[in-house]
């Protein structure tokens, strides 16, 4: 009797295989994220929404976005401006909203209420 065989291992790294229907199910959940965050941009640029808000409450789909990226669209910050802070603040740039401690969070809020 021959030894079972385990599937291949994939050694390479690369992505498992998908379908096409499942690939575009997550083009499309991508595409409404984009748009989402699109307009949340564009809210807080125009001060509909305000950021401490966010930051305390973020909803689901910016919680994968750069802390960075969602300052930059908060009127009157710059990359300098959100540079300082998040560095005051002991915060990394590339850090996302939903990685972020409370200790972070609260103190992040503190400094934008200024």
């Amino acid at each position: 009797m021959p030894p079972a065989q385990s599937p291949p291992k994939s050694t390479t790294g690369a992505a498992p295989e998908r379908s096409l229907a499942q690939r575009l199910d997550a083009l499309k959940r991508a595409n409404d994220i984009r748009t989402q965050r699109a307009r949340l941009k564009r809210d807080l640029k125009g001060g509909r929404v305000q950021i401490h808000g966010l930051l305390l409450d973020p909803p689901r789909y910016i919680e994968s976005a750069k802390v960075f990226d969602i300052l930059l669209a908060v009127p009157k910050y710059g990359r300098v401006k959100a540079n300082r802070i998040l560095t005051q603040c002991r915060i990394s740039p590339s850090k996302t909203i939903g990685g972020l401690s409370e200790r972070q969070r609260a103190e992040l809020v503190s400094h934008l209420r200024r």
